[in-house]
């Protein structure tokens, strides 16, 4: 049947059903409606894609950078407290997205927990596919094995006597491949045997085993974040920290944590030693090592004495202590007008540059007419700039000078708030000494007293001793992980695996033979699965191991013909 003219000039084939998209008859095509099912199942296919899961990857490395950036609450609380009085004016956004507290971020969680979704969607199918793969044989002999571009071809004289020279060879080929390590399966027809080879699953086991590693990665971290805690520390010399709630500076448990059931143990600070470059030498005033020195006593067992150094952290009964950093605690005695003393401790200084001029607060909320709150600054070797203000020129203790500005008022101690040690909040008191006052601020040395605004009593310096007028003190933090042994276990299980999806090549291997009247044709042909540079080297090594197989067997010595 021809096709014939519609009235508008259309060519109407009658094969054509009328809704063809070349009929004049209007038709309008709608595909079928997915529904809420379709819409999940589409979804979920693009949640489970490999694309997603390394995109998502990236996005989880690309939102792990700002916990590099900015202090964690976590790790550095007193960071992030130093951040804050810096920029006052950012840290209320910063804060609100949760650039210091990262990892339990709503976004990085987020990202977190679809990672973990889409390499267990990736890893359960294609663990079912690779163990199929497995147990199934290696492909059927390709009709023209010349037509692949690694091929050879030998012709190896035979024996008269023999009878099936070509069931031979591919025996013997069939032998050596499978010492090589090859999968193999024979594969014969009328007038001519085979054997086909395969080896490399390695490469898909370990590509496996490289997401089962993440997945066992990711796990081992979300359990060890609930079951984990950090604290931190500040311990001056010849003071105790017992490892216990109320003892710590700061404490970040994790969601299964209360705190109530601690390892018991204690750690005494006994010295803290640091070496300096002397003025005059290259890097004079860098710190040369740290070093703390620790008396650990804990239940049943003998007191032992540590050290804790950067980077070279100790364990105590299953807790990681580290090292974070170190300042001066210089211990400070006021009393009242009468003589009494009412508050003296050795009073950690925050270092605020590398000449460790440190600042420090002193909060004294009873026992004089007022709540006094004391800012200072320590000068380990006094210098002057030239706006005359203090500064410290070298980080060791050479000419030790420590100056208060005095401030009066209700320090917000009494009202329940929560208030750092280390910050005071001066809105709303009265500034007595330094600043727009008119008075000096209190200068003190070591051994030296000074008198309080107002008659309200002293302020004295005790030297710790004439060798070692300050103390130092450590800043510690302790860290309880128990998964953290599994994260290296799965980290280091999928190193192993990566290698193996790299560097293990994939690839099947042919032989055939038939009998012709001048002996055994063979031919051999290799084929990879993706980028394989060293598949020609093996495919001639196996030839030329094959033909001297078989001259050998047959003791024979002709030269076989290889093109």
């Amino acid at each position: 049947m021809s096709p014939s003219r519609s009235e508008t000039g259309t060519v109407v084939d009658p094969l054509r059903p009328a809704d063809h998209r070349d009929s004049d008859a209007p038709s309008e095509i709608n595909g079928p409606a997915l529904g809420v099912g379709g819409w999940a199942r589409w979804a979920w296919r693009q949640l489970t894609s490999m694309r997603t899961a390394l995109v998502l990857l990236l996005f989880l490395a690309i939102a792990a950078v700002p916990g590099s950036l900015f202090p964690q609450r976590t790790a550095d609380p007193n960071g992030v407290t130093q951040w804050q009085r810096d920029n006052p004016d950012v840290f209320p956004l910063a804060d609100a997205v949760g650039l210091f507290d990262v990892y339990s971020s709503p976004w990085f969680s987020a990202i977190y927990l679809l990672l973990f979704a889409s390499l267990i969607g990736c890893v359960i199918p294609r663990a079912k596919h690779h163990y199929k793969a497995l147990r199934s044989v290696p492909p059927r002999t390709p009709a023209r094995l010349s037509r692949l571009v690694d091929y050879q071809e030998t012709m190896i004289a035979t024996d008269e006597a023999t009878a099936d020279p070509a069931g031979d060879a591919v025996r013997l080929a069939q032998h050596q491949l499978r010492r090589a390590g090859y999968r193999v399966h024979r594969y014969d027809e009328p007038g001519w045997a085979s054997v086909s080879a395969e080896r490399g699953y390695l490469r898909e086991t370990g590509n496996l085993v490289f997401h089962i590693a993440l997945v066992g990665v990711l796990v081992s971290v979300a359990i060890g974040g609930g079951f984990a805690y950090t604290g931190q520390r500040v311990v001056v010399e010849g003071t105790t920290f017992v490892n216990a709630l109320s003892d710590y500076s700061s404490f970040n448990p994790g969601r299964f944590i209360d705190g109530t059931r601690l390892a018991p143990y204690s750690i005494t600070l006994d010295d803290f030693r640091v070496s300096y470059q002397l003025p005059g030498m290259p890097g004079a005033g860098q710190a040369g090592d740290f070093s703390a020195d620790v008396t650990i006593r804990s239940s049943g067992r003998d007191d032992r004495t540590e050290s804790v150094i950067v980077n070279y952290p100790i364990t105590v009964a299953g807790d990681r202590i580290y090292l974070l950093g170190n300042g001066y605690a210089p211990t400070l005695t006021v009393r009242d007008a009468a003589g009494e003393v009412v508050w003296s401790e050795s009073q950690p200084f925050l270092p605020q540059d590398s000449n460790m001029t440190s600042l420090g607060i002193i909060k004294i909320p009873d026992g004089l007419p007022e709540q006094l709150g004391l800012v200072g600054f320590f000068y380990p070797t006094q210098g002057v700039l030239p706006s005359g203000a203090f500064t410290s020129v070298y980080p060791d203790v050479v000419n030790p000078v420590l100056t208060l500005n005095v401030f009066s008022g209700d320090l917000g101690i009494d009202d329940g708030t929560p208030r750092s040690v280390y910050t005071l909040e001066v809105d709303g008191l009265t500034q007595h000494t330094g600043g727009d006052t008119g008075l000096d601020s209190l200068e003190l040395t070591p051994g030296a007293t000074v008198n309080l605004p107002n008659g309200w009593g002293t302020i004295t310096w005790e030297a710790a001793s004439e060798q070692e007028p300050v103390k130092r003190f450590a800043s510690l933090q302790i860290q309880h992980d128990p998964t953290s042994g599994w994260v290296l276990a799965f980290a280091i299980l999928a190193m192993a695996g990566l290698f193996a999806a790299l560097f293990v090549p994939r690839r099947r291997i042919w032989v055939k033979a038939r009998t012709v009247p001048a002996g055994v044709h063979l031919e051999y042909a290799g084929l990879a699965r993706g980028e394989d540079p060293t598949l020609h080297t093996a495919v001639r090594d196996i030839a030329n191991d094959h033909a001297a197989a078989l001259n050998r067997a047959r003791g024979a010595n002709p030269e076989g013909e290889t093109r």
